[in-house]
C-alpha cells in the first residue's frame, strides 16, 4: 500500500508505542487520526505531530474504545472529517499484572481478581474487536482497500504473572488471523505484530540491576526501541502480500 494521503487510525496514539507509530506514517505521508482515552495527552500529541510534520493532516478523538457506542460513533466521525479508511492499528493497551493467587503453608492469602482480569481483557482484547470491526465497516462503505494490524506480544505464549494480559495478546493474534480470512474478499488484510521487550516509561522506571537481567534475556544484548517495532507496522502496511500472519519484534527472546 502506498500511504500518500491514506488514512491511518492508530488507538493509544497519544504516546509510546502509537506515537512513534504516528511519527513513521506521517513521514510516508498519510493523514492520521488518533484515538486516545486521554484528551489532554491527545491535543499535545496532535500540536506535537503538526510541528513536526506541518505538511501532515492530524486529526484527534478521545475515545473510550471498551464502550461500543463511542467506537461506533468516533469511526463515524473519523469518516466525516476524512472521508475513508485505509489502516488502523490496535495499539492501545494496560497492563494489570498479578498472579493468578498467592498460597503459603497450604493456605490461599490472595487471588487475582475479576476487576483485575476484566480491565484488561475489556481494553487489549474488547478494544481491539469494537475498533477492528468498525474500522472494516469504514473501510467498506468508504470502498478503500486495508488493512488492520492487532498489536499482540510475545506473552501471548503464556507468561508468569500475566494471566489477564497473556490472554488478551493471544486473542488478539487468533483475530488478526480469523479476520485474515473473513475480510480478504473485501480487500481488506489482518496482521498482528508481538513486540517483545520494548524502551518504554515503564521499563525506564525500573531498578538498574532489575533492568540489566532483563536485558541480558535478550540476545542481542538490549531492550527493543518504539521506532523499531513503528517500522515493522510500516512493513506490514506496505507489503500487500503479507497476511494473517504474527509477527515478531523480539531480539531472539522467547518467553
Amino acid at each position: 500500500m502506498d500511504l500518500k494521503d491514506k488514512v491511518v487510525v492508530i488507538t493509544g496514539g497519544a504516546g509510546g508505542l502509537g506515537l512513534a507509530m504516528a511519527q513513521e506514517f506521517a513521514a510516508a505521508g498519510a493523514r492520521l487520526a488518533l484515538i486516545d482515552v486521554d484528551q489532554d495527552k491527545l491535543e499535545r500529541a496532535c500540536a506535537d505531530m503538526g510541528g513536526s510534520f506541518p505538511q501532515t493532516e492530524v486529526q484527534g478523538y478521545a475515545l473510550d474504545i471498551t464502550d461500543e457506542e463511542d467506537v461506533v460513533a468516533g469511526f463515524q466521525y473519523i469518516l466525516e472529517d476524512l472521508g475513508q479508511v485505509n489502516v488502523l492499528v490496535n495499539n492501545a493497551g494496560i497492563l494489570r499484572d498479578g498472579m493468578l493467587l498467592k498460597a503459603k503453608e497450604g493456605q490461599v492469602t490472595d487471588r487475582m481478581s475479576l476487576a483485575q482480569f476484566q480491565s484488561v481483557i475489556n481494553v487489549n482484547l474488547t478494544g481491539s474487536f469494537l475498533c477492528g470491526r468498525e474500522a472494516a465497516a469504514a473501510m467498506i462503505t468508504s470502498k478503500q482497500q486495508g488493512i488492520i494490524i492487532n498489536i499482540s506480544s510475545l506473552a501471548r505464549a503464556g507468561n508468569m504473572g500475566q494471566s489477564n494480559y497473556a490472554a488478551s495478546k493471544a486473542g488478539v493474534a487468533a483475530m488478526s488471523v480469523g479476520w485474515a480470512k473473513e475480510l480478504a474478499r473485501h480487500g481488506i488484510r489482518s496482521v498482528a505484530v508481538a513486540p517483545g521487550v520494548i524502551e518504554t516509561e515503564m521499563t525506564a522506571a525500573m531498578k538498574p540491576e532489575a533492568l540489566e537481567r532483563l536485558e541480558k534475556m535478550v540476545p542481542v544484548g538490549r531492550l527493543g526501541k518504539p521506532e523499531e517495532v513503528a517500522k515493522t507496522v510500516m512493513f506490514a502496511v506496505e507489503n500487500d502480500y503479507i497476511n494473517g500472519r504474527i509477527l515478531e519484534v523480539d531480539g531472539g527472546i522467547r518467553l
